[in-house]
């Protein structure tokens, strides 16, 4: 007779294996969408509220009105331009690498090297373009097929593994550390999953599980459009909301695409 955790498991893991099958055409395609969220929502918004943001730049780090000018542009165009070009799936590596800058620039520009959970936050949106990285990577080796090639020293095997690795952060600033029992068994929870998705064991089952922990969460305590807008409550819910959903694409590429070739996952096939 079968334990009861591994026959659980194992209709957690087809029920995975079903959503899947019904959802391979498109899965990639909202993860994308998910991923740049954050992206595109903060680039149409310091569009439509252009003399704002400049002001708002100018008086908190930048004096120079001409700085504040250059500043708000590659903010603004930077991450309208780097999304359009995820999205139609062009480019790809470049807007990636323009998308990097920016998560850097709005880092050091916005102070938030010092917040510790911010900070961890934006190294985990970090990992998801870094995960998208290495999948347009293999997308194009992928073309080759018939070139023999060192796959053992793929570079975008290193790629993957480091996005998986670091879009886990995101979780990390999740964690209470506090005495009571259903912080504990949260807490507990995501490190599990957390370890799960890191080394690349039933990595698609533990990683969607955290897309809907992610997304109960969100919900449950971002609901922006409660607030009115001229509140600031309601911007810094907004930018949560689509900093967690850009976290939840990196996972769904994740589940859409696998955990890569340094996983144990990939390896327990050889064996």
């Amino acid at each position: 007779m079968e334990p009861k955790g591994f026959n659980l498991m194992e209709a957690a893991k087809e029920l995975s294996d079903q959503f899947l099958r019904l959802t391979k055409r498109f899965l990639p395609h909202l993860a994308r969408l998910c991923l740049i969220s954050t992206f595109l929502e903060d680039g149409i918004h310091t569009w439509w509220q252009w003399n704002e943001q400049k002001e708002s730049v100018k008086m908190s780090w930048v004096r120079s009105s001409f700085l504040a000018l250059i500043f708000g542009m590659i903010n603004t165009f930077g991450q309208l331009v780097g999304c359009v070009l995820i999205l139609i799936q062009k480019c790809v590596p470049y807007a990636c690498f323009v998308l990097f800058g920016i998560i850097f620039t709005q880092v050091m520009a916005y102070g938030l090297l010092w917040n510790l959970r911010f900070l961890m936050r934006n190294i985990a949106l970090g990992g998801g373009l870094l995960f998208l990285l290495a999948e347009n990577q293999g997308e194009v080796k992928s073309m080759f097929a018939g070139v023999p090639t060192l796959d053992c020293t793929s570079p975008h095997r290193y790629i993957q593994l480091g996005g998986r690795v670091l879009l886990l952060l995101m979780f990390v600033s999740l964690l209470h550390f506090e005495v009571s029992m259903f912080t504990i068994f949260q807490d507990v929870f995501n490190m599990v999953l957390i370890i799960l998705v890191a080394t690349g064991f039933k990595t698609k089952l533990a990683a969607l599980t955290l897309v809907i922990r992610l997304l109960l969460i969100n919900l449950l305590e971002n609901p922006f459009w409660t607030i009115p807008a001229n509140r600031p409550l309601h911007d810094f819910m907004k930018y949560d909301f689509f900093h967690t959903m850009s976290i939840m694409g990196g996972l769904l590429l994740v589940v859409a695409f696998g955990p890569g070739g340094f996983s144990m996952d990939k390896h327990k096939k050889k064996w």
